[in-house]
């Protein structure tokens, strides 16, 4: 099975980087689409208006974040598992992500869209 695996840094604390992946009026501001989702373990999330859906599998706020996560163009049924670890560097976040269990031939899609479409935005939003 393949897995996606990147290291991006921020200049926020830890806790909030967290927030402005569980906070839906945050995450709605920085990805600029409809968003629900909560930092709560076993809460749904919907983002990207709709395109990507989930479950929380646990929430550890300013420290972990893992998702049942997918696409809404994947077949039925089918969901990744995205990892998501915070640690402080300094006085900024160093967020480590995994993803595994995504659909084959879909690693080097969802390598750029987790760049452009997460860490780009967030940075832009809350520092980098």
């Amino acid at each position: 099975m393949s897995t996606i695996h990147q290291k991006v840094t921020f200049a926020a604390p830890p806790q909030r980087v967290y927030e402005a992946l569980t906070d839906g009026v945050q995450f709605a501001g920085w990805s600029g689409a409809p968003a629900e989702i909560g930092g709560v373990e076993g809460g749904g999330f919907s983002c990207f208006g709709g395109m990507i859906t989930g479950r929380n599998i646990e929430a550890v706020p300013g420290e972990r974040l893992v998702q049942a996560w997918r696409a809404g163009n994947w077949a039925p049924g089918v969901y990744s598992i995205a990892t998501f670890a915070l640690a402080a560097e300094g006085a900024g976040t160093r967020l480590t992500f995994e993803q595994a269990g995504y659909p084959e031939g879909m690693g080097e899609h969802l390598k750029e869209g987790w760049q452009k479409m997460y860490w780009d935005k967030i940075a832009a939003a809350i520092g980098q």
